[in-house]
């Protein structure tokens, strides 16, 4: 699935180094922060991890 989203977004990259980075900022820049995830309810990764990093967040004593 993400070669086919990102086949679009690489083509005019004209080597190696443009591409890697290409693919680099795609990744972080878009599918892992905006693009919903069916496996996660419709959230994107990051925002998945951030709300089961609160889900297990251990009662605070004062």
């Amino acid at each position: 699935m993400l070669y086919s989203e990102f086949v679009l977004y690489v083509i005019g990259d004209s080597n190696f180094i443009d591409a890697k980075y290409s693919v680099s900022d795609y990744i972080n820049g878009y599918y892992n922060n905006v693009r919903p995830h069916h496996y996660n309810a419709g959230l994107a990764p990051n925002e998945s991890e951030i709300r089961y990093k609160d889900s297990k967040t251990v009662a605070k004593f004062y």
